[in-house]
């Protein structure tokens, strides 16, 4: 016979209630309402941030960009498709009405000294096939430019290699020069031979300081519009420990237009040339994480070499205008130089660098103070040369000095 006594009873429950612990946690839910082009549409997500990640039922992550009244719009990172191992058959991943959950982190990006030498995508992922990247710490991929007090003025000069540009248009380190013209006029090349000028020995081994973030014309829009972005937080990681890094995007147009589909998609209203209204903003908070840092955190630097392609020379353009008034100057490079065999085809009229002579050496300074204004002479004196049939002596001397 067994005897239940009360008191043991209640000690009993007593001790169980006293070891039993309950975490609560609130999770931020919502449920596809539409899904298609790389944009799903959320309804339910009452609490997320502009750029949160958000995570599919289906393991599919996507960041909010559009908070709407009734919904969010979320932009895929990727195409929402999942191709099975086993099978030729492509299944959709996100299905409407499945569960999504806010994971109240906003967009971010592992960062490392490991991933110099390594070619990335835009979510920092290896696409070298050589093994993964070990990083123990996180960047935002947007995260806030430094305000005035960390900055201090350009002062260090930033050597391209390109006596045309070291001479009349110098860059200094932590500067924001546009480097701009049309298709096939040269200015990947002068980007590439400023990445080769900073290897101290040679040209060899490049690679060893440098990292390329890359995305494919065919990749989707949402990840074409963040590579640039992946870039600047990983230059940032350098930045911040004292070092000075070079930064090139290559280039700002086709990001603009991969923005506009994805704009399009999200609804947003147009506006100038069919780009969003917000489009300026996008290269603005871009470009101003540029900077020289102030001698409290390290004097480090981050130099930013933009570059936007024109079509038939007009810097007027909606993007070119847009990039011209955020950079502290630009390198304009002329099909027509090009063509006649001027390599680099920089055009010294329209070419200038707001940052001047604060970014030159003491030795090239009286070497190179009126070189621009020689060459600008000469090009206006070329022209008019051109309808006289007979010159003097001093006119004749001043065009062979030009050529």
């Amino acid at each position: 016979m067994v005897t239940i006594r009360a008191n043991e009873i209640s000690n009993i429950i007593r001790e169980r209630i006293e070891q039993y612990n309950r975490e609560v946690k609130i999770v931020n839910t919502g449920t596809v309402l539409q899904v298609g082009d790389g944009i799903a549409r959320i309804h339910g997500l009452d609490e997320v941030m502009a750029g949160e990640l958000v995570e599919f039922e289906e393991g599919t992550i996507g960041i909010a960009l559009n908070l709407e009244s009734n919904n969010v719009g979320v932009v895929l990172m990727g195409d929402g498709l999942l191709i099975q191992e086993r099978s030729s058959v492509d299944s959709l991943l996100i299905q409407e009405r499945s569960s999504v959950k806010a994971t109240g982190r906003i967009a971010q990006i592992p960062v490392s000294e490991a991933y110099l030498g390594r070619v990335v995508n835009a979510l920092a992922k290896p696409i070298d096939g050589r093994g993964e990247i070990s990083a123990s710490e996180f960047r935002l991929i947007e995260s806030a430019t430094p305000g005035i007090i960390s900055r201090r003025s350009v002062y260090e000069p930033l050597q391209t290699g390109l006596i045309a540009i070291d001479s009349m248009i110098p860059i200094g380190r932590g500067q924001r020069e546009l480097i701009i013209g049309d298709r096939q006029t040269g200015k990947t090349a002068v980007a590439t031979d400023t990445i080769l000028n900073q290897q101290c020995q040679n040209e060899r081994g490049a690679m060893e300081y440098t990292i390329v973030v890359a995305e494919k014309v065919d990749s989707p829009a949402t990840l074409q519009y963040l590579a640039p972005y992946t870039g600047a937080a990983l230059a940032e990681y350098f930045m911040y420990r004292e070092r000075h890094t070079l930064i090139i995007y290559d280039d700002l147009s086709k990001q603009a237009k991969a923005y506009r589909q994805m704009s399009f998609l999200l609804r947003r209203p147009p506006s100038r040339e069919a780009y969003p209204g917000d489009v300026f903003y996008l290269h603005s908070r871009l470009l101003e994480r540029a900077a020289k840092l102030s001698s409290s955190l390290g004097e480090g630097s981050m130099t930013a070499l933009p570059i936007v392609e024109t079509q038939s020379g007009d810097v007027s353009a909606y993007i070119p205008t847009n990039v011209i008034s955020i950079t502290d100057g630009q390198i304009f490079l002329s099909a027509d130089l090009f063509n006649s065999g001027i390599r680099p085809s920089i055009n010294v009229g329209i070419s200038v660098s707001r940052v001047g002579s604060a970014a030159q050496i003491k030795a090239i300074k009286p070497v190179a103070g009126k070189l621009k204004l020689e060459l600008a002479q000469f090009a206006e004196l070329e022209a008019f040369a051109q309808f006289a049939f007979d010159l003097d002596k001093a006119t004749q001397n001043q065009l062979a000095r030009g050529q």
